[in-house]
């Protein structure tokens, strides 16, 4: 894209400079042009001055003839007069002398009379050219600014005759459409007389029918209803009040506008504490290296607990526009669930403050490492004073929240003129907050900036400041957002909906002005509507009494009989539990049975070894040989599956009989002593001790990591769906930048050609130019060489 602007820029420059050659260059052709037609000009006076000096040229020739033959004529006569003198010298030689002094007074008489005459023909001549010259200027002057007058009417002419074509053109047209609008008039009116008539007959119709039950509503009003709660304001209050539906409706829509930007807020707010809370886990010290300090677990653990502040803040609100219908009215009175609203906002408000000293001490943390240069830890403490003013922005947004909320309690006195102030705060407090988190984001993108320099930045602390950076800006995005949301809609928001209660008018006291609203009249409302739509519905379809009587018998001797297979059900179910406490109890009592007689036989075991060798004379075995023995004893006990019963003895007592449910059960009572029941019911103690403290540890582990999965879940989904959305709008800015990038491009072939072209006709064009100004130049040459021998034959 750069290419592509330094680009399109060169080509700008060049066009604007080959644009500022191509006027020049017309200047010049200009200037050419008027040398030529000067030159043209001064050629042709030339030409006249030539052929006028030619004509005298041919007349001074001509008188010069003349004078040459007279002068000749008069040179014969003085050589003729000469001869004759020569002849009678004597005799006429006075009178020859006479005449020879008369003659070359008389030629010179005439030779200067000649020559004077030649001079005023000169004048004459010389004098009658400047005067037509003059006069051919003077015509030629008038003569153009003749013809520049002549062509600036011409196209004054063209253009209003043009002008009034025009003109004539669309009156016509006008006038086309208004007869083809007036037809359609004319036509809509009589339909409209129509109607009029046909609503007429119907108004009259249905003024009859209201006539009639206006009357009889009327005269029920006055016998029915005695009570009438529109004289006390408490209790006209509670009345539905009659208001403008339009506003109501633009009220839904200004509310949903709102509730998208809260959407944003929340989820920007959300990703926030994630993505701090992965930093903090990720940096000064990797949670995957080694153990983080005791502040960053605290602080990780507060960071985590986030959703659980903003979750509530997102539902409180969207059960408030749930609330919000177009066919109620809405204030600030009967907005109950703004507070609900307001209280779960306070509590996000605490949690900030809760987190502003453990994000101190996690950035004390941060500058107290050794690669952490001055700027950084300056930096870092900046970040800290803008959270700080975050979270005050963030409560004195609560406030004026809480203040608004508190208007729809039955406690509250605010007075309504206060109301638009309320609202204006509002808004100041939105465009705090939107500065404040400008400075925000900006603060963090120098402190990131300066900790990417730093040689032990890594790549997933790179990614994650991404991710932080990322979510200020939507943040700062959104509460611009909500800034101008407020500032735009605050008159809407200040003045009060047009609505109004029934019964008397009356002047507000010094508390309130005007009418009021209770909290209650929306649920009131609703149960009116509730009521009528009830009243509305058609009636069921009855049963015929005999029908009915049938039925009930039925249903009587039915619920009988669920009564007694209910009790029957119950007996079989308490003999089922008992059988199953009994199948349990003989369960315990086989298996002791069992261990008791596999101690039995290793102590059978012993003695007849004992036996033995005692009869064979050996000596007494030791403890160790008795435990070895007993051991291998017990080997063989587990190898073998039965042991065959033995007939009772003497001294023993008859067998027991045990009776259940099961059946009868003869039990062989064994006397072990003292010490085997007291080890039999410890043994039993302790395993059932050690079996439940093992499965309570169990529990309690599995419980915690469960809440820890659970967590972990929630978190991974939260990212994945963001990733989805990043990824959606992502593929969505890639496909819009190769369709700006393709469309670029074509628009970039596009300008070349045309400058191509350009710039080759402008050459062509040039390249004329350039030719005809070297015609002209060798033509005005060749008439300057053809004008310089005249001008030498004349001056000669």
């Amino acid at each position: 894209m750069a290419d592509l602007q330094t680009k399109y820029q060169k080509l700008a420059q060049e066009f604007a400079k080959l644009r500022a050659q191509n006027q020049v260059l017309k200047k010049a052709v200009v200037d050419e042009q008027e040398k030529q037609n000067s030159l043209k000009d001064n050629l042709k006076e030339k030409d006249q001055k030539i052929r006028k000096f030619e004509q005298e040229l041919d007349s001074l020739t001509f008188r010069n003839q003349q004078l040459t033959k007279r002068v000749n004529v008069l040179q014969d006569e003085l050589e003729a007069a000469e001869g004759k003198g020569k002849k009678n010298k004597s005799r006429e030689a006075d009178h020859g002398m006479s005449n020879r002094a008369a003659l070359p007074g008389v030629m010179n008489e005439e030779l200067q009379s000649k020559i004077k005459e030649n001079e005023r023909l000169h004048k004459q001549v010389y004098e009658t050219t400047q005067s037509h010259q003059q006069a051919m200027m003077q015509l030629q002057d008038k003569l153009s600014t003749l013809e520049s007058l002549s062509s600036q009417h011409q196209n004054v002419l063209e253009s209003s005759a043009k002008k009034h074509q025009e003109t004539v053109e669309r009156l016509q047209q006008e006038k086309a459409m208004l007869e083809v609008k007036l037809q359609a008039q004319e036509k809509e009116a009589r339909e409209s007389i129509q109607k009029a008539e046909e609503s007429t007959q119907k108004l009259g119709v249905l003024e009859e029918e209201l006539g009639g039950k206006v009357a009889w509503m009327t005269h029920i009003i006055q016998t029915k209803l005695p009570f009438n709660d529109t004289e006390k304001r408490e209790l006209n209050a509670l009345n539905v009040p009659t208001h403008d539906r339009k506003h109501q409706v633009s009220s839904v829509l200004n509310m949903e506008k709102c509730s998208h930007d809260r959407h944003e807020l929340c989820a920007g707010l959300s990703n926030l504490h994630t993505y701090t809370e992965q930093r903090s886990k990720i940096f000064p010290v990797d949670s995957t290296t080694g153990p983080i300090s005791a502040v960053n677990q605290k602080f990780c653990s507060y960071l985590h607990e986030n959703a659980s502040y903003l979750r509530p803040v997102e539902q409180a609100f969207k059960n408030f526009l749930d609330n919000i219908r177009e066919e109620s009215l809405t204030t600030l009175e009967t907005a109950t669930e703004l507070q609900d609203f307001s209280a779960k906002f306070s509590k996000y408000i605490a949690y900030l403050e809760k987190l502003l000293p453990y994000q101190l001490l996690s950035l004390e943390e941060e500058c107290a490492l050794s690669t952490c240069p001055q700027t950084l830890e300056s930096r870092n403490m900046e970040l800290h004073a803008s959270f700080k003013k975050l979270t005050a922005a963030l409560a004195k947004l609560d406030t004026y929240l809480a203040v608004l909320a508190a208007v729809s309690t039955q406690s509250c006195d605010y007075p309504q003129a206060n109301h638009r102030m309320f609202f204006e705060k509002l808004s100041e407090c939105c465009q705090n907050l939107s500065n404040v988190m400008k400075d925000v984001s900006k603060n963090y993108n120098f402190k990131v900036s300066l900790e990417h320099q730093l040689p032990t930045a890594s790549q997933k602390l790179r990614t994650t400041d991404e991710c932080v950076v990322s979510s200020l800006i939507s943040l700062v995005t959104c509460t611009g957002k909500i800034a101008n949301f407020t500032k735009s809609n605050l008159e809407f928001l200040s003045t009060p909906p047009g609505f109004r209660t029934r019964g008397h008018t009356f002047i507000g006291t010094s508390q309130f002005e005007g009418a009021i609203s209770s909290p209650a009249v929306t649920a009131l409302r609703q149960k009116a509507v509730n009521y009528m739509t009830a009243l509305s519905k058609p009636c069921p379809d009855s049963v015929p009494y005999e029908r009915a009587l049938r039925n009930q018998r039925i249903l009587l001797s039915s619920t009988e009989s669920q009564t007694g297979l209910a009790q029957q059900l119950a007996k079989t179910s308490e003999k089922m539990s008992q059988l199953e406490q009994d199948r349990e109890h003989w369960k315990l009592e086989a298996q002791l049975v069992q261990i008791k007689l596999t101690k039995e036989s290793q102590k059978c075991v012993v003695l007849e070894a004992e036996l033995k060798r005692l009869r064979s004379g050996g000596k007494v075995t030791s403890p160790i040989d008795q435990e070895s023995m007993v051991a291998q004893a017990m080997a063989k006990a587990v190898e073998v599956d039965t042991i065959p019963s033995r007939a009772p003895a003497k001294g023993k007592t008859e067998p027991q009989v045990d009776t259940s449910m099961l059946g009868q059960l003869e039990g062989i009572t064994m006397d072990f002593g003292e010490s085997d029941e007291t080890s039999r019911e410890n043994l039993i103690k302790s395993h059932y001790t050690t079996r439940l403290a093992q499965l309570t540890a169990q529990r309690q582990v599995v419980d915690g990591k469960v809440v820890n999965f659970s967590s972990e879940c929630r978190a991974l989904q939260k990212r994945l769906a963001l990733a989805e959305k990043a990824k959606e709008k992502h593929v969505e800015e890639l496909q819009t930048a190769h369709k700006n990038v393709t469309q670029l491009q074509d628009e970039l072939q596009t300008t070349t050609r045309s400058y191509e072209s350009q710039l080759s006709m402008m050459s062509e064009h040039l390249c004329s130019m350039n030719e005809k100004l070297t015609a002209q130049k060798d033509q005005i040459d060749a008439l300057k060489l053809a004008a310089k021998p005249n001008k030498k034959g004349k001056s000669k």
